[in-house]
């Protein structure tokens, strides 16, 4: 490949990658993407975020006929699941979805090399791979996302101790799963299993389950799950696992007795790391932090002149929408434009049934950082939408400043929370009040009236709750 100049090169093509390039291309940047996979989308595309909700929608719909289909009137001889059938509905959502994203960033001019991308100086880029060259470039954005961490106690062989990235294409359910890490994957794919007929205990280290959520969202979720079949087991350190009689068998450390737990499988869900071997960073001059994660300013550069990084690399929640909005911000900063993240209102959500969604401060923070707040709270039971659908498990938190009547944050537990965190978040972004949320109409009947009703509840107005 001959050499190539270009305004911007973008490494990484997972949802920060490829969003910060369409934006770059859209503003008039001659921009390049480099990708070491053969398809675009990253982890969140390929073996994360969509795959992972394929499988809890398919296993949802299955679990429900299971649980509520005769009380609703839906009666079937035999109810069977086909698990080959369920991968493969599953593989051509992404399969589709990843020839969308490669439409979009051809069509919208961006040009894409495959191979890995290392960066030779401030100003070169070099491939190994099939496009394999020297790019030459006025920026660079690294977004080459992250990994799945790993446990020196559980050394995953992708058979019997598997990763996320396994755990999404298992031929068959296994008799008992461990699942180590009580995190949104950990729980996420715990759920799809256990809804397919594994016996599935979680062993989370901290003290609760989802412990980014207030202590009432943790339990209200642990309470649910056991109800749901999954064994649930927290404040527990796992030391170790060995094969027994062709079992595996977990050691753990709980208080100051030891614990075991046989599986067929192990699912290590304990989080991920960024991605930042073989970037040439540090001959490039660009530093890590204590967690080695990428150092930068206020406007994504790096320590580095002309090298800016962004996503799972940075500082933040590892979260696609995170990165996709830096994308679109570093590349408005590289054309000149203001680009911003407002990071104290990015949701986050475990797709879970029921799901759970938050933005903001929560409860127990605000305490922490002795903010005086007033607190409303509304049951799902109370909606006529939950219902009617089954679906009453659950509750809608607003979070709201005593002295302004701000609203600071909103955690929910709920079908469709993932959905009704937006308005929260639109509310949020603008500065509103619990009284904005609570003059704001909202159609009925929907699940996202308990939203309004939290949000009169935080001054004692609750319409439909006592």
């Amino acid at each position: 490949m001959a050499e190539k100049k270009f305004d911007v090169v973008v490494i990484g093509a997972g949802p920060g990658g490829y969003v910060a390039a369409i934006r770059a291309a859209q503003l008039g940047l001659k921009t390049a993407l480099v990708e070491k996979l053969k398809t675009l989308g990253g982890t969140c595309l390929n073996i994360g975020c969509i795959p992972s909700k394929a499988l809890l929608h398919s296993t949802e719909i299955y679990h429900f006929l299971k649980q509520h289909g005769k009380d609703h009137g839906l009666k079937a001889k035999s109810l069977e699941v086909d698990v080959p059938a369920l991968m493969k509905k599953k593989d051509a959502v992404v399969s589709n979805l990843v020839k969308g994203v490669s439409t979009l960033v051809s069509k919208k001019g961006v040009t894409v090399f495959n191979g890995t991308g290392r960066i030779k100086d401030s100003n070169t880029v070099e491939i190994e791979g099939a496009d394999g060259g020297t790019i030459r470039t006025a920026n660079i954005v690294l977004a080459t996302g992250s990994a799945v961490a790993e446990l020196p106690s559980l050394q995953i062989d992708g058979k019997t101790i598997v990763s996320s990235d396994h755990a999404l294409s298992f031929d068959s359910a296994p008799k008992s799963l461990v699942v180590v890490g009580g995190g949104a994957i950990g729980l996420e794919l715990g759920a799809v299993w256990a809804r397919l007929g594994s016996e599935v205990t979680v062993l989370e280290f901290l003290p609760r389950i989802a412990p980014a959520f207030d202590q009432d969202i943790s339990r209200t979720l642990e309470r649910i799950f056991k109800k749901q079949g999954l064994r649930i087991e927290t404040g527990t350190k796992v030391t170790g696992a060995e094969k027994r009689k062709g079992r595996l068998v977990v050691s753990a450390k709980k208080k100051d007795s030891q614990k075991k737990f046989e599986a067929d499988r192990i699912l290590v869900a304990v989080g991920r790391k960024p991605v930042t071997e073989g970037l040439g960073l540090e001959e490039a001059g660009v530093e890590l932090d204590e967690q080695k994660r990428v150092k930068t300013d206020e406007r994504f550069r790096t320590t580095a002149k002309n090298i800016y990084a962004i996503g799972d690399l940075i500082a933040g929640p590892m979260l696609a929408h995170k990165a996709e909005e830096e994308g679109v911000a570093v590349a408005e900063i590289l054309a000149g434009k203001p680009g911003h993240v407002n990071y104290e209102v990015i949701p986050n959500v475990i797709y879970t049934d029921p799901e759970v969604a938050s933005a903001g401060l929560g409860e127990d923070e605000a305490k922490e950082r002795k903010i005086d707040v007033n607190i409303g709270k509304f049951p799902l039971s109370a909606n006529g939408r939950a219902l009617a659908m089954d679906a009453t498990d659950g509750l809608v938190k607003v979070i709201a400043c005593k002295r302004t009547d701000r609203v600071l944050g909103v955690q929910a537990i709920g079908k469709n929370a993932s959905e009704f965190i937006a308005a929260a978040v639109a509310h949020m972004e603008y500065g509103g009040s619990a009284e904005d949320i609570a003059r704001t109409v909202h159609a009925h009947p929907t699940v996202s009236e308990c939203l309004k009703e939290a949000a009169l509840a935080v001054d004692k107005r609750a319409i439909h709750a006592l």
